[in-house]
């Protein structure tokens, strides 16, 4: 069967994907909690998007970026889930293994995509707070597609190595994924050779994104400190970091996650599998669940839109 399942250019045709290892007898039942949270996600981020386009008040810097991140919040968690809870529910565990470098690819870039665009919605604020009167001048429509197309190029850029160099390995230890989907070190580890570049290449990616990105979010926030405690009305200090509260929400929900899971796998190296994997997939699934959570709770426009789009409904229904 193994034999069968290799083609003439050494990789094999499909992938197995174990799921969650040790827990595979409750994957119906971890589905429930994985399922609701992907329909909160793509609820919630069409949502958005939808309100966002249909108002025109709405067509500003902020609310532009926020359309971008619940964009790539879509594709983030719709590039596993669908996948995952057919394995969960229909024990669905082949993968082609083109499907699989190809989900890979966009997992990791639309991760890598929406660290820049919280990076975005930083300098956003910093603007905003810092520098109110340029706001309009500065943050022009082509400046934001430009910074758009930006986190794009970077994200492909960093991610297209990927895959060519997973086709180019032997894979001699099998066929079977130890995990829910096509993460990268899971395959690398099925391979013969020296996959050391592999490993080395994608620490400093994660490390390059990660650090930086929170690195210049983390100094846009400073900067935004100190303008607001500059302001001489308590109040107007209030109303200008109220504006932040959304951002900064959106901040922990996407790098909390990356950074217990960074010291798991550091300080917790003997845990089970399962905890590291349940893990890697609260990462997936937490952000874009939360963010249109977090932006319709805290930003009145945004707030006001969707009970109006509700109220509308119900006036039509009644």
């Amino acid at each position: 069967m193994l034999a069968n399942n290799i083609t003439s250019s050494s990789h094999p045709v499909t992938f197995l994907l174990m799921g969650i290892p040790g827990l595979q007898h409750l994957h119906i039942w971890i589905s429930i909690p994985f399922c609701s949270a992907y329909t909160l996600a793509v609820l919630g981020n069409c949502t958005l998007l939808f309100i966002i386009h249909v108002d025109v008040a709405l067509h500003e810097p902020m609310y532009l970026f926020l359309a971008m991140l619940a964009a790539i919040d879509l594709v983030l968690s719709s590039s596993t889930l669908p996948k995952m809870l057919a394995l969960f529910w229909f024990r669905d565990r082949e993968i082609n293994f083109h499907a699989c470098l190809l989900q890979m690819f966009f997992l990791h870039s639309f991760a890598i995509m929406e660290s820049a665009m919280l990076l975005a919605m930083a300098f956003d604020r910093y603007v905003a707070i810092c520098k109110p009167l340029h706001y309009t001048t500065i943050l022009t429509k082509p400046l934001i597609i430009k910074i758009g197309l930006a986190a794009v190029t970077r994200a492909v850029t960093l991610m297209t190595p990927l895959p060519f160099l997973l086709r180019r390995f032997h894979y001699c230890r099998g066929t079977v994924i130890a995990h829910c989907y096509c993460e990268h070190m899971a395959v690398v580890r099925l391979a013969c050779g020296d996959t050391r570049f592999n490993n080395i290449y994608g620490i400093a990616v994660a490390m390059f994104i990660v650090v930086l990105d929170l690195l210049f979010v983390i100094l846009s926030y400073i900067f935004i400190l100190r303008a607001v405690l500059q302001l001489a009305s308590q109040e107007a200090r209030y109303k200008a970091f109220g504006t932040c509260v959304s951002h900064i929400g959106a901040i922990l929900a996407f790098y909390t996650p990356v950074v217990i899971s960074s010291i798991m796998h550091r300080v917790a190296r003997q845990a089970a599998p399962h905890v590291h994997i349940l893990f890697a997939n609260f990462y997936l699934l937490f952000p874009p669940m939360v963010n249109p959570i977090i932006y319709g709770v805290k930003t009145k426009q945004i707030r006001d839109r969707v009970l109006g789009l509700f109220l509308r409904k119900d006036v039509k229904g009644g």
